[in-house]
């Protein structure tokens, strides 16, 4: 048991994995009402075609088949098209999306027609039997085809396939660049990833045909936010609408958007009478859940011979998919947003293009746009420190941002020790004897290497006023409820999303510490939009402990006051007097004199008299909401020891180290855990991943055969060490930590492998670094 008063900073277990290991968890799948359909979605097999005629007629009389819809059925039944919830370049043309295709497909996997059936094997032998004829059209994958002036055009009434257009700009770019000692150029590559959770996306959707009430069990990190799209797409009032939360199996971003899936499950719930589910298999789940990353970015860095650099500017070309995804132009936006990372550059000018190509959607993937742009500044850095001979860390220390808060090219930065963080991590690389290692590998002919990424990291993303006015159509707040009851026992009530980061273990201890009460007598509850609070943004951009945790330490705090003015009535003290350890109220000094949580619940519900003052309402509960006036900015450093195979062009990870400072650490564990899991994304994205396309815009990639990801192999052991520089706007202190393993991974290995491969002089601009791509830049740099 661990006691209140010391619980936050605690390496407690998480309470949810109790559940989770012992297979009593609850998963979409899992989830089977009575009488319960099962969907299956025909998807295209062609990149960009008109759908000349579609005839159902076969599928709907198959046995077990209780509907069958197409896209203009679906049409018909909603009173908008797919939304879109952020407008970054709000003069930009938009998608008209429909949950299913209508007239024309635009991708390999893009949805035309659905059947639900008795079972999943049923409804995917009616699919078969849906005729389709296909008037194919050129596809266009790439970037530059979608740029040609005779690229076909996807969406007819645009001029062009450019989806939108926005600037970030800062200071005097023009005179930054004209007193420049020298400027660097480089274009960057990032190809096409996606979240690849372990549990795909589901829905179960059940239409009451006599209320016209829907109620949806959604694998969601977003519910309040799907409970009020469901509601304009369906044309209902939102207290029409319920969505429940199961257990979720990972989630990464890809599952905070509304899908045109979800509706279509709740078509085919109104068409048949009966609850429907839908559930990505893996291999639709390449093409129908969002993908993220992919990107062409152009910059220009204007630097001093000192190092400082003076100015940058550029363009991040978006490779959008066919259709906007929930956050459209978004992610691409943030890459030229947060491009500046810890560096203090005056002046600054992102050109911010999206370019529509037949793919599937661009949407949210762990890390959102930071990782590009981290890439992008890191590199830049060093390639100011070749070319004035100077040590990277001595450039990276002149141009960090020290004075906070400090004013970016978007985003006040609250506070940070950048430079004292990064002597964190150089000192944990001296201590793990790395130099020496390189050193002697390199003597033995082997190519080792070492290289370093600094990050920041935008967190607690909320303030609401200030989020609209950039375009989001959606509130950032978070709401919270802290209950006491006639036991003793607390219960919080919170609209985050338990995904598997440990929220509700976090969340609990925020409690459990403001109320000085035992951990194991706190319980978290969510997941349901009838009785959760509500939650703006939902459970993403690292937002759950910090805004999430404020909002639950303000309710618990008010609360905990309440109680203490209760006992103080009892002992006819002042509240100054008392203090409360372990779920007990006592007077300070006096032993003795103690009165529990359980004798005050049980007054202030049950007998009141003689207990409660008289003005005391009855009962223990306090609310809160809460909506910060500014981001929070989380930071660290990241060193990887790598070595390179020459004849194979293999990467082999051997260390992996990372300096953080997230604020106060709720519980360090969960922190760590956090840092690890998006350390492992980062190296899948450094060396990995890439979703690939043929040459007429197929999909190539439709299973783990094809796309890889990083094993326990591969991935080398972590160590990491923490700083605390707390938030001071922010209750706690705390800033956002879910994100920052995935920050500063892929430029710490791409530097590791250029420092192992310093004699061929390579030079790394694209991920992944694939062998094939590696072996190439050491032959070129061989034959420099």
């Amino acid at each position: 048991m661990t006691v209140g008063g010391g619980v936050i900073g605690a390496r407690v277990s998480r309470a949810e994995d109790v559940r989770l290991l012992t297979g009593r968890a609850v998963f979409i799948d899992d989830v089977r009402p009575p009488g319960v359909l099962e969907a299956a979605i025909l998807r295209s097999p062609h990149p960009h075609a008109r759908i000349v005629r579609i005839d159902t007629t076969a599928a709907a009389a198959y046995p077990g088949v209780f509907a069958v819809v197409t896209g203009a059925d679906v049409k018909s039944m909603v009173r908008r098209p797919q939304p879109l919830i952020w407008r970054p370049a709000p003069d930009g043309p938009e998608t008209v999306a429909y949950p299913l295709a209508v007239d024309k497909v635009l991708y390999t996997g893009h949805g035309l027609a659905a059947v639900a059936a008795v079972d999943r094997a049923t409804a995917e032998d009616a699919l078969e039997l849906i005729d389709v004829e296909y008037g194919l059209l050129p596809a266009v994958t790439t970037l530059e085809q979608a740029l040609s002036p005779d690229a076909p055009r996807l969406h007819e009434d645009w001029p062009d396939n450019v989806a939108g257009r926005a600037v970030v700009a800062q200071g005097d770019v023009e005179a930054a660049f004209a007193r420049a000692d020298v400027v660097l150029r480089e274009t960057f590559r990032f190809a096409r990833q996606w979240g690849a959770s372990l549990e795909t996306r589901g829905v179960v959707a059940t239409w009451d045909p006599f209320t016209s009430h829907l109620d949806a069990w959604v694998n969601t990190q977003s519910p309040h936010l799907i409970r009020e799209l469901f509601a304009e797409v369906l044309g209902l009032s939102v207290d029409k609408v319920r969505v429940r939360v199961p257990d979720i199996g990972g989630g990464f971003g890809s599952k905070s958007g509304f899908y045109g899936d979800q509706v279509v499950a709740a078509v085919l719930s109104r068409v048949s009478g009966r609850p429907v589910k839908f559930l990505e298999d893996r291999r639709e789940s390449f093409v129908a859940t969002v993908h993220a990353r992919e990107q062409r970015i152009d910059v220009e860095v204007a630097a001093r011979a000192d190092g400082t650099i003076t100015g940058l500017r550029g363009t991040v070309h978006g490779v959008l998919g066919a259709n906007f995804s929930t956050v459209g132009l978004s992610p691409c936006w943030t890459t030229a947003a947060i491009m500046t990372g810890p560096y203090a550059i005056p002046a600054v000018e992102l050109n911010v293009v999206g370019v529509v190509t037949n793919k599937p959607p661009y949407g949210a993937y762990r890390g959102y746009g930071l990782p590009k742009a981290n890439f992008v500044h890191e590199h830049m850095v060093e390639a100011v420190a070749r070319r004035f001979g100077l040590d990277p860390h001595d450039v990276r220390r002149r141009n960090f941002v020290t004075d906070f808060p400090y004013q970016s090219p978007v985003f006040v930065y609250d506070s940070g020790r950048y430079a004292e963080c990064l002597d964190l991590c150089r000192d944990a690389v001296r201590r793990a004897g790395w130099a020496d290692r390189v050193a002697r590998a390199r003597a033995e002919g082997a190519h080792m290497g070492i290289g370093y990424a600094f990050h920041n990291e935008v967190s607690a993303f909320a303030p609401s006023r200030i989020v609209n006015m950039s375009g989001l159509d959606h509130s950032g707040f978070d709401e919270a409820a802290v209950r006491i009851d006639s036991t003793g026992r607390v219960t919080v009530h919170t609209g985050q999303t338990s995904m598997g980061q440990g929220i509700h273990t976090a969340l609990a201890q925020v409690a459990a510490h403001a109320l000085d009460v035992p951990l194991d007598h706190v319980t978290v509850i969510s997941g349901d939009t009838d009785s959760a609070p509500y939650t703006g943004y939902g459970t993403a951009a690292s937002r759950a402990a910090a805004v999430g945790g404020a909002a639950v330490l303000n309710a618990a705090t008010r609360l905990r006051a309440k109680v203490l003015r209760i006992a103080a009535h009892v002992f006819e003290a002042s509240p100054d007097d008392l203090e409360i350890s372990d779920g007990v109220v006592s007077v300070k000094g006096v032993p003795g004199r103690s009165v529990t949580l359980a004798a005050i619940g049980d007054a202030a519900y049950r007998r009141p008299h003689g207990v409660l003052p008289d003005d005391e309402e009855p009962t223990l509960h306090e609310r809160e909401v809460y909506d910060p006036v500014n981001v929070a900015t989380a930071f660290g450093c990241t060193a990887v020891l790598a070595s390179v195979d020459v004849e194979t062009g293999v990467v082999e990870l051997l260390g992996y180290l990372i300096a953080h400072d997230c604020g106060t650490m709720i519980n360090p564990m969960i922190v760590e855990g956090q840092l690890q899991g998006g350390a492992a994304q980062a190296i899948g994205g450094a060396l990995y991943e890439r979703l690939a396309y043929g040459t007429s815009g197929e999909a190539l990639t439709r299973s783990f055969a094809e796309y890889l990801l990083p094993t326990a192999g591969v991935v080398p052991p972590f160590g990491i060490s923490h700083m605390e520089t707390p938030a001071d706007h922010i209750p706690g202190g705390f800033k956002g930590a879910g994100e920052a393993g995935v920050i500063g991974g892929g430029a710490a290995i791409a530097h590791a492998v250029q420092d192992a491969l310093a004699e061929f002089r390579v030079r790394i601009t694209s991920l992944p670094i694939t062998p094939p791509d590696l072996l190439a830049a050491i032959r070129t740099g061989a034959e420099r």
